[in-house]
């Protein structure tokens, strides 16, 4: 049986990497070169860092930035922000990242997630739904951290980028994220008897319990919060799963 994907995700801003709450609230968790050094520590299988401002002020990656933390990785790294065309692709692969996220361009411009896919193959695309409930409990798609509705069902959409040549979905609940209550486990199961590509759950983990259920159906877990804060104090503490307690997760 393969290993369970275990992710920490790591949200990159200007002043270093932080975490938020409902994509709100920003919190300082440290510098970006001696966090990641601690994963490396810690022997993380892989790990994604998302610029959370890049689109927001429509900007493009910083290259040399990525370069510089794609050189301090030991594990495979997925690189999402500011990502608008495929010669960013082709620059960010060069730069050591090994796969590319796609957010509010792949929700914007579906037709560049073919685009992207037909050059460099589906392996090396993610695309992220970032996912808010409406009053009625309809899962929808939002883009620009958040900001905008779609009007997207996430369901449909995620299949329809599955037939477009995404490699992979990440599912990241807005309502969820860095509250530690679980994930959106009825969006995971909808999820998870359609889709036939690899699908992350993110937003929400409290719990090694979480973690489990999310990889019973068939995801892997991802999460923020619950790497990088301890106690009920939150107090900052990067830290990641033995290897045993992933061996369990099954």
């Amino acid at each position: 049986m393969l290993r369970p994907r275990v992710i920490p995700v790591l949200l990159l801003s200007e002043s270093g990497f932080v975490k938020t709450k409902r994509f709100k609230e920003r919190r300082y968790i440290g510098d970006p070169i001696n966090s990641l050094r601690i994963f490396n520590d810690k022997e993380v299988d892989e790990i994604v860092i998302l610029n959370i401002e890049a689109t927001i002020k429509n900007q493009g990656p910083d290259f040399a930035q990525v370069g510089e933390l794609a050189s301090e990785c030991f594990m495979p790294l997925a690189y999402g922000g500011g990502i608008r065309s495929a010669a960013d692709v082709e620059r960010l692969f060069s730069a050591g990242v090994e796969k590319v996220i796609l957010g509010t361009a792949a929700a914007e411009r579906p037709c560049f997630v073919r685009e992207v896919s037909s050059v460099f193959g589906a392996q090396s695309v993610v695309v992220c739904l970032d996912i808010r409930r409406n009053w009625r409990g309809k899962p929808l798609v939002y883009t620009r951290c958040g900001s905008k509705d779609t009007g997207r069902d996430a369901v449909d959409f995620a299949l329809e980028l599955q037939d477009l040549g995404a490699g992979e979905i990440i599912l990241q609940s807005i309502d969820r994220d860095g509250t530690g209550r679980g994930y959106d486990l009825d969006l995971i199961r909808d999820i998870a008897a359609k889709l036939t590509i690899p699908f992350v759950a993110c937003g929400g983990a409290g719990s090694i319990d979480d973690l489990k259920s999310v990889i019973g159906f068939g995801a892997a877990a991802a999460a923020g919060s619950f790497f990088v804060y301890y106690g009920k104090h939150q107090a900052v503490l990067i830290s990641y799963l033995e290897n045993h307690e992933i061996l369990n997760l099954r």
